[in-house]
């Protein structure tokens, strides 16, 4: 998953061609500008741990995140004092998306608004992109960032529970 691809996606669901976007449509947008966030991070956590190559054992850590637990830790203001400030704006920018999708995936009452939904989205797109600066520092430099748009070679296959299972492949 390509987290700037997403941030294009949303984007795109805050035109509708013909009138103003549907409220379907921006609620939708909000919650994939936070999945951007969401995959970065997933992306982020595998590089680090595992390293670049795609395998098993880099997919299994990519699928571990999860959204509760990686909001209590980005909340935690006491370990995330030591990160760099781009870092913490990221922390910090996730909590709100994470909260703003919640609102929009689940809430049934309230009205969206274009320029609001467009200023969420540029929030997670800032946040993806002040996220590399800091990891050109710890990973190495011939690969792309964690959060890059730079192409993987990847293929979808099915798993023995008949849910997609992205696997990759090295070239």
């Amino acid at each position: 998953m390509k987290p700037l691809d997403l941030i294009e996606a949303a984007r795109d669901m805050t035109e509708s061609g013909r009138g103003r976007p549907t409220q379907a449509k921006l609620r939708r947008a909000v919650s994939t500008a936070y999945y951007a966030m969401f995959h970065c991070l997933a992306g982020c956590a595998a590089n680090m741990i595992i390293g670049r190559k795609r395998k098993p054992a880099w997919h299994q850590t990519y699928r571990a995140l999860e959204h509760g637990k990686a909001r209590n830790a980005c909340e935690d203001k006491g370990p995330m004092a030591a990160f760099p400030q781009e870092m913490r704006d990221f922390a910090k920018a996730f909590v709100l998306l994470q909260k703003a999708r919640q609102q929009a995936d689940y809430a049934l009452h309230g009205r969206y608004d274009k320029l609001a939904v467009l200023g969420a989205i540029d929030l997670a797109e800032r946040a993806i992109a002040g996220l590399e600066q800091p990891m050109q520092n710890t990973v190495e430099r011939s690969s792309p960032m964690c959060c890059s748009n730079d192409d993987q070679v990847m293929t979808t296959g099915r798993s023995r529970q008949g849910v997609r299972d992205d696997r990759a492949t090295d070239p």
